[in-house]
């Protein structure tokens, strides 16, 4: 499964259905039931019917099967080639995640690379 951006750019992949990678191999976070998480614990979005939201709503990553409800989507770009996988780090603590926004239909500024904090 491929995770694209506004712009249609595929930023990460997932082949186990929890690890979240980018195309270098690097764990980037995981998902866990409606959340997805940063390996550090941080809450970063939310898992809702193939897209990934902010915690304003807002839509941040879509996949194949994401629920476009009469959207349109932006043209999927062809997907960098993947490097070899990382292993994947400890998981910290999951902190507190925050109230779930409403819905909204935008894209967030925080659609693209910069979604996952740096590796820590």
């Amino acid at each position: 499964m491929l995770l694209y951006d506004a712009g249609g750019h595929a930023i990460a992949y997932c082949e186990d259905g929890e690890h979240l990678y980018a195309f270098s191999g690097v764990p980037l976070g995981y998902v866990e039931g409606d959340s997805v998480y940063a390996f550090h614990g941080e809450h970063l979005g939310w898992w809702d019917r193939g897209w990934v939201r902010d915690h304003q709503g807002a839509w941040v990553f879509f996949t194949e099967a994401a629920d476009t409800e009469g959207l349109t989507l932006p043209v999927r770009r062809a997907p960098p080639s993947k490097s070899a996988r990382q292993p994947v780090r400890p998981r910290a603590y999951p902190l507190p995640r925050p109230a779930r926004a409403a819905d909204v239909s935008a894209w967030s500024s925080r659609s693209g690379p910069h979604f996952f904090p740096p590796i820590r």
